[in-house]
């Protein structure tokens, strides 16, 4: 595997497939959870080098997976792409993240801003 890995956090099927398809296309490695306790429990295995994070997720918020990722040193370098369709809470955590995508999300708009992405993680 040569190409960096995204990690992709979303609960409804269908977007993480679309998701998956707009990184593969921006030559990332793809894995997916539909859930926020099993995000939690990979991202302590794992250094994904971009994380696609879905806010309202099942079991655990994507909030505390956030928290989760910019407390642990070792995610340092791991992007967030923090795609959800409340605007307010996007806006609350803007900050924290490296890009913000409103719901609805387009194949070609998230492949474009994935391949941005990609450069930052080729270090």
């Amino acid at each position: 595997m040569n190409n960096p890995l995204a990690l992709i956090i979303e609960d409804d099927s269908k977007l993480a497939y679309l998701f998956a398809e707009a990184l593969q296309m921006a030559e990332f490695e793809t894995e997916t959870i539909q859930n926020g306790r099993s995000a939690l429990e990979r991202l302590a295995l794992m250094m994904p080098a971009v994380v696609v994070l879905d806010l309202h997720l099942p079991d655990l918020p994507g909030s505390d997976i956030l928290t989760y990722i910019r407390s642990e040193k070792r995610l340092n370098n791991t992007r967030v792409m923090l795609v959800t369709a409340d605007a307010l809470k996007a806006e609350q955590l803007r900050n924290e993240v490296d890009l913000v995508l409103l719901k609805p999300v387009s194949l070609i708009q998230l492949s474009t801003l994935a391949s941005r992405l990609r450069p930052l993680t080729m270090t």
